[in-house]
Formats: structure tokens, sequence, C-alpha cells
């Protein structure tokens, strides 16, 4: 068992076995729900400024809104036309923070063309726009070069592949990239690091009040077991994003604070788009991105409201068609279905306000205390979390009238950024050090930073753990550092999250999913009835998204994914 004296970034089976028994009775400042984004940069302020906390995820780190984005770490260059300045300031230099030092392996410069039709008005109206984005980016210290005015000319050979009679040109800028659920899986284990106690797969189903009627304690199930434990908090922190309203219920609170907006995007191979660079436009309803992403490019994005089951936001036909349609009035060679590879659904948590479109409603965070004791955050983006997780916790500790210091994330690298830089330029050595390319040797680096030894160490120890996995490029090692240090407890968490081949390759995972589970088994203790489950439960949700995007309209498309049973549920 882990003495959680011991402070540690391994959130293995013995972890969680030892953070339940701990949660179980124990009493902490701050107690988190949800382990988004918003929940673990809250789980690490609170921690790093001396609180003792605790954070219960009902399912799988990440595995709602934060992991289901565009993967852009951006200041937001369309908030620029609503005025709100404040907001991309804030957002570009929490951009170069992750870019520099607290994320440098996770976030990287992505350089993005916006296309100009109208040679004088909306060049000098864009240009213009793109020379405020830079300008606020440089009061951020921004490392990343500044807009590039392209010509007809230049913006085809950069990105060759785009309709040539379309546009005159276009201006080259740079944001930043990232992987997201990788991104939310660092900082929760930094947050473990620097001493939160972190449980998933448990779901708080009530709270416990004092005499007064402050909410000082939290009910939660273990998912896993079944088992049922209580929580002593000084505060608790709802950081639930699109379940923020259910979350509230449980104390009666039955206002309506956030509506969902659902986001879909496919993913097609490098080899689809013939381009350098990515692309950024707006379109009648939304926002196109063509964003490169390693051997793959992401495609989206949609925005529509979504009033069903937020457990399964489901991408159906028309959402599908509606992607690839805007993405074709830019392309030369036109995308068909037959080109994509993945397609992914996801909800944003948008705070209520009185615009009728959700592509308005506020994409700034709101903090209310809607009882006693409990203190929701709700909004936001990603690229903001941190300051989010310093507003919130902020909030938290005045409610209860502690004195905490100022926070500190802006200081603290996460897990694996410290020494990547110097491992990056030494990937030539590493890579003949290990018998391995230079190419895998990015690849590790971009995932895991300076742990990056650690994952090729286990793989020539155990020529199973050297071996690839069938359809993707992710090493059996991989797989087993997933669940001894960041977690995952099955299969839908390593195909879907820990890696990406459920969006990665053509069978979505199914292929890999018996070279995957047969390295989980003996780590969590699976016999042969508990594989069996985890890949029939894997092939069912494959094959419910693979009907979802057959279907028509949303409706239809939520039916045939709740066809796929909720493993968790089962397990409990």
């Amino acid at each position: 068992m882990y003495a959680f004296c011991v402070k540690t970034s391994r959130l293995g089976p013995q972890y969680r076995a030892a953070a339940l028994d701990e949660l179980d009775g124990g009493s902490f400042d701050v107690v988190v729900i949800g382990g988004g984004i918003t929940g673990v940069g809250c789980a690490l302020d609170a921690a790093s400024r001396g609180l003792s906390v605790a954070l219960i995820e009902q399912r799988d780190l990440g595995s709602g809104t934060s992991s289901r984005s565009s993967n852009l770490i951006h200041g937001g260059l369309r908030y620029l036309e609503q005025l709100d300045f404040k907001l991309v300031r804030e957002a570009l230099r929490e951009r170069e923070l992750l870019l520099r030092s607290i994320a440098p392996h996770l976030v990287w410069p992505v350089p993005l063309i916006y296309p100009i039709k109208h040679r004088i008005w909306e060049r000098a109206y864009v240009g213009a726009g793109i020379t405020l984005y830079d300008a606020l980016a440089k009061l951020g210290r921004s490392t990343l070069p500044r807009q590039w005015h392209l010509s007809k000319k230049e913006l085809t050979r950069v990105f060759p592949g785009i309709k040539k009679d379309e546009f005159v040109g276009g201006i080259r800028y740079y944001d930043a990239g990232t992987d997201d659920a990788r991104l939310v899986l660092a900082i929760a284990r930094t947050a473990a690091q620097t001493g939160a106690t972190i449980l998933t797969s448990a779901r708080v189903t009530g709270f416990g009040r004092d005499e007064a009627g402050r909410i000082n304690s939290v009910e939660a199930t273990c998912l896993e077991s079944g088992k049922r434990i209580t929580v002593g908090a000084g505060v608790v922190i709802n950081a639930t994003g699109v379940w923020t309203d259910a979350t509230e219920m449980l104390v009666g609170d039955t206002d309506k604070d956030v509506t969902a907006s659902k986001g879909i995007h496919v993913v097609v191979p490098k080899s689809a788009i013939d381009s350098s660079v990515g692309f950024i436009t707006k379109t009648k309803t939304s926002v196109l991105f063509l964003i490169p992403q390693g051997e793959f490019w992401i495609i989206g994005t949609t925005d529509t409201p979504w009033e069903l089951d937020l457990d399964h936001p489901a991408a159906s036909e028309r959402d599908i068609a509606y992607v690839l349609e805007q993405a074709n009035r830019v392309l030369a060679r036109q995308l068909t279905t037959e080109d994509i590879v993945g397609v992914f659904a996801g909800l944003r948590p948008l705070v209520i306000g009185n615009a009728v479109s959700t592509a308005k409603l506020s994409r700034e965070h709101s903090i209310t205390e809607p009882a006693s004791g409990l203190i929701t955050i709700a909004g936001g983006k990603l690229t903001t979390y941190r300051v989010m997780a310093q507003d919130t916790v902020d909030r938290a500790c005045e409610a209860v009238g502690v004195d905490v210091p100022p926070t500190k994330t802006d200081q603290i690298p996460l897990v694996g950024a410290t020494g990547y830089s110097a491992m990056n330029d030494s990937r030539e050595e590493l890579a003949s050090r290990y018998g391995v390319t230079e190419s895998e040797i990015r690849r590790l680096l971009h995932r895991y930073g300076s742990e990056a030894t650690e994952i090729l160490d286990l793989a020539a120890s155990d020529p199973i753990l050297a071996k690839q996995a069938p359809s993707g490029p992710y090493l059996g090692a991989e797989i087993r550092f997933a669940v001894e240090c960041e977690a995952a407890l099955h299969l839908d968490d390593v195909l879907t999250r820990r890696t990406r081949l459920s969006i990665e390759c053509d069978d979505r995972g199914t292929e890999a999913a018996e070279f995957v589970a047969s390295i989980m088994a003996p780590l969590l203790g699976w016999e042969g009835a508990a594989v069996a489950r985890e890949l029939e439960h894997y092939t069912k949700r494959v094959a419910a998204e693979r009907d979802s995007q057959t279907m028509p309209d949303d409706h239809t498309a939520d039916a045939a994914r709740l066809g796929a049973p909720d493993i968790r549920t089962l397990g409990a």
C-alpha cells in the first residue's frame, strides 16, 4: 500500500486501493468533484497551496469534454470580434506558459492559415485582427513567430491542397496544439505528486451537512466494487462540466446554469490533405479547423445544442456530412466518408446567458455557491484551465475563511516537463542507445516528456512490451505504463485516451484490443471472464458509435449510441 504521506505521480492499482481507503472516513480541506481539465487544475492549485485535497471522478480522467476537443491551446482569435480582449490576452499568456515551461512536451507550435477571399478590405480587416492578436501575445512574452501575409502563390506553396481559385491569399499565424487527454492526465499526476489524493471510477451520490446546514461531506460509490464511502470536506468544488446541474440537484438546486453544445470532429490520414500548415476559417454556424496532429488531421467542428444523454454525445450522419462539406469548400481533393478513420463528439459546458445560439454563449467561466460549502465552477476553455482553477480555489477558501498563499501553478512544471528540453536535444543519442528511430524518440517525448526513457526501459526489459499494438505505433510498454502510472482501469481508457487507437485506425482499435487486454489483465487481476467482458464492452461501444454515424439526426444517433453498456456501471 502507498502511504499518503509519500507523494507520488504513479497512479496504479495499488494507489487507487489506498486512495479509496484514505477517502473513506477521511477528511480533507478541499474535495473536488470532476476529473476533467478544470477539476484536476483545481486539485493541483489547492494542493500546491498546502491544502489537503481529494478528487473524485465518476469515470476516467478527462473522459468527458476534456478529451474531445479540437486539441488546440489558443487565445481565441474569434473572440476578438466579440471585443473580449481580456479573455484573449489571458488565454495567450496561458498558451505561452504551457509552451515554455509548464508542459513543453505536451504543447507545441502549430502554424495556421486564415484564408483571404477579398484583396483589400478583408486582408486589412483580418490582418488588423491578427496584428492585435500578436500584440496581445507579446504582452505575455510570446515566443511564437508573428503573422505573415501570403500572396496567392505563397498560399498554394504552403497549402498545395487548397482550392486555388477560391482565395486570393492568406495570413499565416501561430497557435499551439496539444493532446488534450494526456494534458489532463499530466495535471492530475502532478496534483497527486503535490499531495492530492485522486480517485477515479467513483460516483458522487449525495452530500452530508452539519447542524447549520453547511455541506461538510461527500457521499460516493466506487463503481469497481460497489463500496460506499463518505469523505469529510471543509469545502467542496463542483467541477463537473456539463454535469454541473445534475450535481447541484443533489443539494436541491434545480436552476439550470449550464447548457451543452455538441462539437464533433473527424480524423483523416495526413496523406488525405496536401499541406504543411493547418487551416482556420469561419462557417455560418461555427468555425472550421483543419489541425495537423502527428500522422493525422483533426477536422471540425460543429456547435449545436445537445439535450440528450450527457454520457453519450453522438455524431450523426448529418454532423459528419456538415464537417466534410465545410472542409471540401476549401480542399481541391474532395474528402469522403471513405477517408475518415475516426470520429469523436464532445459537449462544451456553456454558461447560460441571454443569447439564443449556443455559438454565442460565454466561454468564460463563472463561479457560484449554490449551497453553503459547495462552490461550482462552470464554463471556461481548455487553454485557461489554470486561471479557472486559481479563481475557484480563491473563492472556495474565501467561502470558508481560510487564508492561503497565492497560487504558484504558473511555476510548477507538469510531470514529464523537467528535463524534457535536454532529452529533446539528445534525440539522436537516445535513438542510438535504445536501438530505435529518432522519429520514435520524438513521438515518445511528445507523449511522456522526460519519462520517455521509462517507456524505453520497459520495452527493453520484455519482448512483449517492445511490440507495437496492431494498427498503431503504441508499444506494449505504453500500455503497461498506462496501468501502472496513469490510472487506466479499463480497456476503453487505454484505447481511447492513453492512446488514440479508437480514432486513429479504420477498425477503431478493435484489432489492437486483445493485445492491449493481454498486457492489462495481469496488472489489474482480470481473469478470463473479466477479459471477455472488457473486449465485449469495447466492441459494442465501437459498434454503437458506428451505428450512430449512419443515423440522420441527434435523436436517432443517441439511441444507437446507447446500445453500448457502461462498463463502470456493470462493475458496480
